[in-house]
């Protein structure tokens, strides 16, 4: 099993002057989850490199049995440290995709031309995708083989504008997760702010919020076995 973890690389916050990234829970969670099944992983980036990390993220109330898992895990450390650039990553190399959140999928995968034509990729070739809070606005620009928005028709979730309401950030994103998924066609649901809830639609498999992210992982886990078996 190869899995390609894609991590946000756009650090602002907006103009508010504050720094974002993407959320340390929300990769490490998957990561290990992923890992600990047998996953060989890699991390890339738009840019390369070390991906700015949401500082929100570092905060105590933040932390997770994860996090802290990652905290002394100087190899995951040094994955992260050293993402490959999107652009030279060869989809055909992997057989599923999970993508972490934080606010700066907003800003730059939204629009990532090469993000864009991964997932289509991996989609076309009956390859599992995975999105966990802000990360389904990879999704965004993302057509269907039919040429119509992949989450046109799909039971989708993400950051819900009540979360956005309660992080006081709906003035300062430029857009609002739930409403662009909603007005592309997505049936788009939610669950409690900050409670667990994921949706697997096919080979889509979106998960709410931070909470989230663990089931998720497992979601994707559990859809690309299943896809493996039926090829063996």
């Amino acid at each position: 099993m190869k899995v390609l973890m894609v991590l946000t690389s756009h650090g602002d916050l907006g103009n508010t002057g504050e720094k974002t990234g993407f959320w340390i829970e929300e990769f490490a969670a998957p990561y290990y989850v992923l890992s600990n099944a047998g996953a060989e992983i890699t991390i890339a980036s738009p840019k390369g490199g070390q991906p700015p990390v949401d500082p929100k993220s570092e905060s105590p109330d933040a932390q997770t049995p994860a996090t802290k898992r990652f905290y002394s895990d100087m190899e995951a450390i040094d994955k992260v440290a050293h993402t490959e650039k999107l652009s030279e990553v060869n989809p055909s190399d992997y057989d599923a995709v999970f993508y972490p959140g934080g606010h700066g999928p907003l800003w730059d995968l939204a629009n990532d031309t090469v993000s864009v034509s991964l997932i289509e990729d991996f989609y076309r070739n009956n390859k599992p995708v995975a999105f966990v809070c802000h990360a389904p606005a990879a999704l965004v620009n993302v057509k269907a083989p039919n040429g119509e928005p992949l989450v046109k028709g799909k039971e989708v979730t993400g950051f819900s504008n009540a979360e956005e309401e309660a992080v006081n950030l709906t003035r300062v994103v430029p857009f609002l997760l739930e409403d662009e998924i909603k007005r592309l066609g997505g049936n788009y649901s939610n669950g409690a702010n900050w409670g667990v809830h994921v949706k697997t639609d096919g080979l889509l498999i979106t998960g709410q919020n931070p909470a989230s992210s663990e089931a998720a992982a497992n979601a994707l886990l559990e859809v690309l076995q299943y896809h493996m078996q039926e090829e063996i």
